[in-house]
């Protein structure tokens, strides 16, 4: 049975520097920016190859990197916003662990990854929340 948008499923998956690339059972390639999946954009390639074509070819699966992306994002528009309060914070202090503080807000890393990559846009709620714990780690660390 397939799942997939348009029942086209996965044939092949392969990247280069900055995209990755997926060959459909319609033989059409299709790709998108590595920014859109800032885990594979951070993994190694020894790491990006390490992928596995759903049972249904509708999905592919990084087991050690726990990323997983069904086909059908292969066909939303390649561009990121990176107009957010988020990813301008990030931005402005690299030094801040994005797994350290997902873990704190109680967040999936690659959430707030999407976040500061502008590939999901938080909503007002959520941006609060991240830029109050923010500050709060800027108070506690001003304390020293």
């Amino acid at each position: 049975m397939n799942t997939s948008k348009n029942n086209r499923t996965i044939e092949r998956v392969w990247f280069d520097k900055d995209r990755i690339y997926i060959r459909a059972d319609d033989g059409k390639e299709y790709s998108r920016s590595l920014s859109n999946f800032p885990l594979l954009k951070e993994a190694t390639p020894g790491q990006r190859v390490k992928v596995k074509i759903g049972l249904y070819g509708d999905d592919l699966r990084w087991e050690d990197l726990d990323e997983d992306i069904h086909i059908s994002s292969f066909f939303q528009p390649d561009l990121p916003e990176k107009e957010n309060a988020i990813a301008a914070v990030f931005h402005q202090f690299p030094m801040l662990n994005v797994s350290e503080m997902a873990r704190t807000l109680g967040i999936n890393k690659s959430l707030l990854s999407r976040y500061i990559y502008g590939v999901k846009k938080p909503s007002d709620k959520r941006e609060k929340e991240i830029l109050d714990a923010i500050r709060k780690l800027g108070r506690e660390m001003a304390a020293i």
